[in-house]
């Protein structure tokens, strides 16, 4: 009996010591993708600078955000934030307010003064960039830090296109979106104001250019064929909102009503009611739901007494009112007229039906193809035409201030690229870090920070910012919600669970490896690490 018990405790022991043979699987440190990184159009690295954040180090997530993206004031302002749709966080409480940090690091940066880093050491060639729009400065902001010249030819008086003459300074202040535009003109970038490119291959070859952006945005409204009296005022969404930026503000009335369901009728109605209507009235085809608007703007018009009438048509535009016709549903969903009427008093009509781009520039270019009045670009963001590159309003895709700052920073490596005979290959991306791979076991419930609002009474009759920003305390506590999905930091779970000490830690900053002499490949590690920073792989990998 002494025997067999002696060779168990000799065989425990040498298995103790050389356990690999016993592994199917072993587990491995990965980097997966988080979902706010794969979601977002800019291309922002969003955890990463969420992780300077919440360590307090502002500056230096500051700088991360502006690697892909240099408008962080502007966009914690305008951006639509599909990022934190897409967070993980939100499965847990709520999703991070990634948007309203991105906002306090871009308002420290103005009020702190922070610089670009220098750019790189010039390449020799000179880029020309037709339009001074998101795309355009991104564009121009990228292709400078990479060594190029860039020169922008810009049709208007200033600079910021849909971002200063499409939405109003209750959203976007102008000094806010001055001071992001002169760090871009600080690294170098000549900016030519009404100066608009009539012929752009003409352009091309007497200003000796190596290649050029078309960022062109879409200033022409469409229009829609309403009978109307010749003292019936009808306008445009876009001109309306444009001439705000001038000395003489738009004369709409004290009734107005807009014709469209998209955020620039939105927009515009708001404006209506800050300008001193009584009356602003959007109508609108078909239901809220099936609205294009984004829902909190819709909130944020009725709370201000904007007033929709949904399922309606306007029919014609007399002198000092209009015919609107109520729409039905039919059984796909689609309005279909009644033959029901209705008069309301209106002093203008403005129609906010949708834009196109203006493309007289582009006309007998060789080999560049336009289709639904959108110009038609390959996966490098190339037209038909070699050198001559597109993004923004110009080519198919959804038409808002994040997708084309993300066309700008694509187009402009795409460019670099070209001009020194290769081809851009972006990395390939990571797994995606889901829920399902995450252990968000020491997080408490903490609800993400409301952003204060200005109230109502001022919002009714200034053009002051309606959504406040964070204030230090709450941008920190918000940037620490963040779950990390994906990407280790250092929490040491996985260290402390190992029943076989296979975890080999590396000191701050410098992660962690596996011993596999030791490890039983039990997986304990995978189950227990909270961000999903660890896989189990087959062990013949």
């Amino acid at each position: 009996m002494e025997k067999p018990f002696a060779i168990t405790l000799d065989v425990g022991s040498s298995l103790a010591n050389h356990t690999g043979s016993w592994r199917t699987e072993r587990p491995v440190y990965l980097k997966r993708l988080p979902p706010c990184n794969n979601q977002c159009p800019a291309g922002e690295n969003i955890q990463s600078w969420l992780f300077h954040a919440e360590s307090g180090d502002y500056e230096q997530a500051w700088r991360v955000l502006v690697e892909q993206n240099p408008f962080p004031a502007v966009m914690g302002r305008v951006c639509y934030h599909s990022c934190e749709g897409a967070c993980n966080r939100g499965k847990v409480d709520s999703p991070v307010g990634i948007n309203s940090v991105e906002r306090f690091l871009g308002d420290q940066g103005i009020a702190q003064g922070w610089k670009f880093a220098p750019v790189a050491s010039p390449s020799g060639k000179h880029v020309l960039v037709v339009g001074a729009g998101p795309s355009g400065l991104s564009a121009a902001y990228h292709l400078a830090r990479l060594g190029h010249k860039v020169t922008v030819h810009e049709a208007g008086p200033l600079p910021g296109g849909m971002m200063r003459f499409g939405i109003p300074q209750y959203r976007l202040p102008r000094q806010v979106l001055d001071a992001e535009v002169q760090r871009i003109v600080d690294l170098g970038v000549d900016i030519h104001y009404n100066s608009k490119i009539a012929d752009v291959l003409n352009a091309k070859r007497e200003g000796g250019f190596d290649a050029v952006f078309l960022a062109v945005g879409a200033h022409i409204a469409k229009r829609a064929f309403i009978p109307a009296g010749d003292s019936a005022r009808v306008l445009d969404a876009v001109a309306v909102l444009r001439s705000m930026e001038g000395e003489d503000k738009p004369m709409l009335g004290r009734r107005v009503v807009v014709y469209g369901g998209g955020n620039t009728a939105i927009d515009v109605a708001r404006t209506a009611k800050r300008l001193g209507a009584t009356e602003a009235i959007i109508v609108y085809r078909r239901n809220r739901e099936k609205m294009p608007a984004h829902d909190f703007e819709v909130e944020e018009a009725l709370q201000e007494g904007v007033m929709i009438k949904w399922l309606s048509t306007i029919k014609q535009a007399g002198e000092s009112s209009i015919t609107v016709e109520k729409m039905a549903l039919d059984e796909k969903g689609f309005p279909q007229p009644t033959g029901e009427f209705e008069t309301l008093e209106a002093d203008s009509v403005v129609l906010a039906l949708g834009q196109d781009v203006d493309l007289s520039l582009i006309e007998g270019v060789p080999g560049l193809l336009v289709e639904d009045g959108v110009v038609q670009v390959n996966p490098q963001m190339m037209t038909g035409h070699p050198g001559i590159f597109a993004g923004g309003d110009m080519v198919p895709a959804e038409r808002n201030v994040t997708v084309a700052i993300g066309h700008g920073k694509k187009a402009a490596r795409n460019i670099d690229a070209w001009l020194r005979g290769e081809n851009h290959i972006p990395p390939p991306k990571a797994e995606l870090a889901t829920f399902d791979k995450l252990n968000p076991w020491y997080y408490s419930d903490a609800p993400k920070t409301v952003r204060p609002m200005l109230d109502i009474i001022r919002r009714q009759s200034t053009f002051e910012e309606v959504q406040g920003g964070l204030d230090e305390s709450n941008a920190l506590f918000e940037a620490r919600r963040c779950l990390s999905c994906g990407n280790c930091f250092e929490c040491d779970n996985c260290y402390g669970v190992c029943p076989d000490n296979a975890v080999i830690k590396h000191g701050p900053g410098k992660g962690f490896d596996f011993n596999y002499d030791y490890c039983k490949g039990c997986g304990i590690c995978v189950s227990e690490c909270p961000c999903g920073a660890i896989k189990m792989v087959p062990e013949d990998i």
